[in-house]
């Protein structure tokens, strides 16, 4: 049976940030709620091993929402479940997210010994501007205390940045850029900042008030940081994750961009799974209230769904362009991608696309209009 991997989604966040769309709430003090969605991650993961049988367990990644908000001892029950349930590998890889709040700081010792060896940090900006803008609860005071404590907490450390604000100059941002890999971060998460449909910002840009970095500044600020970090040694493996050697790759990202199979528990976490009758879609009910009712009258808080062959195959074209391996021909074949087929030759000929007889592999230059070139090569 093929390996897999965990993610666990904690909801609540202590701030809702005006980019973000995903699926948050307000942490007000919802302490018995918390409990028993807790319980209910529990229940949720011990039904989808009878799912999904006997496999070995390579990651477990808590996001959200803010996951360094929940308590320590929820996350080593989580943890402890989990490799119970499937056979972890000798490396497994435990991943979780957090804010460089004081509140949170203080949690990051607590989360080591639960089993969080890899910290994914969203410092965002070391701009005190910057973060004001961003609607971050912290500064770029707290932003450099937290890196240097979860560096001495946990063995591995990635920090999550933000670029292509308001206003932002490439000789600011590569300065910022510079400053941060000072600290000694091995993973840096270079985020474009992008107007999601619905959030604060959509609503700002749509009045005005907000005003974006056009596709030139973007494409220039895109290339500051490939620069910027290619010179200080790390390998620009997905379209925004650098990493300083293989070694220092997200492991559970690239269970996504790879195609492995993955288990996901938590209100609004998806899933996909191998299983009998195919490629397996599994979405959990996004109200934290539904999910736990769910699990408590079902046994499971998540519908499922078959993938035909094609939304397979375009599901791997998507992820899969974006890492420097990109995805075997094997596995898009259905979409009639090969490495003679006119559209694969054309975009190689662009320059978009590497000359590979096996692979679909994006260049640098494919990777600045990487929604286009997807497009493109499915339909």
């Amino acid at each position: 049976m093929p390996p897999l991997g965990v993610y666990v989604h904690w909801p609540y966040c202590a701030r809702i940030c005006p980019y973000c769309d995903f699926n948050v709430v307000r942490d007000r003090g919802r302490t018995a709620e918390q409990a028993g969605l807790a319980d209910a991650i529990v229940a949720d993961l011990i039904a989808q091993r009878a799912l999904t049988g006997p496999r070995a367990l390579v990651s477990i990644f808590f996001g959200g929402g803010t996951p360094s908000l929940m308590d320590p001892a929820q996350v080593a029950r989580v943890i402890d479940t989990a490799k119970g349930l499937w056979s972890p590998v000798a490396d497994l890889e435990i991943s979780l997210e957090a804010n460089p709040t004081d509140a949170e700081t203080a949690r990051f010792d607590a989360l080591a010994a639960a089993g969080v060896a890899r910290l994914s940090l969203g410092v965002q900006a070391l701009d005190d501007a910057a973060l004001a803008l961003l609607g971050r609860n912290h500064d770029a005071g707290s932003a450099r205390r937290a890196i240097a404590t979860a560096a001495r907490a946990f063995p591995r450390l990635s920090i999550d940045l933000i670029y292509a604000r308001p206003g932002q100059t490439p000789e600011a941002w590569a300065a910022e850029l510079a400053e941060a890999l000072t600290y000694g971060p091995e993973h840096v998460s270079p985020y474009q900042l992008t107007i999601e449909a619905g959030t604060a910002f959509d609503r700002a840009v749509e009045r005005g008030r907000l005003i974006v970095a056009d596709e030139d500044q973007a494409t220039t600020l895109f290339e500051t940081t490939q620069a910027v970090l290619e010179a200080a040694g790390f390998d620009a493996y997905e379209v925004s994750n650098h990493a300083r050697g293989e070694a220092a790759r997200s492991r559970h990202n690239l269970v996504y961009w790879r195609g492995v199979d993955y288990v996901g528990v938590g209100p609004g976490a998806h899933g996909r799974l191998s299983l009998a009758e195919g490629r397996v879609a599994t979405t959990a009910h996004r109200k934290i209230a539904d999910y736990v009712t769910a699990v408590a009258d079902t046994g499971v808080g998540f519908t499922r769904e078959i993938l035909s062959p094609i939304e397979a195959a375009e599901e791997r074209l998507l992820l899969g362009l974006r890492i420097d391996a990109g995805v075997a021909f094997s596995e898009v074949a259905v979409l009639g991608l090969s490495a003679g087929a006119d559209k694969v030759r054309r975009h190689v000929e662009l320059g978009l696309l590497a000359d590979d007889p096996d692979r679909l592999r994006a260049t640098r230059a494919g990777r600045l209009l990487l929604d286009r070139l997807t497009g493109a090569l499915a339909t």
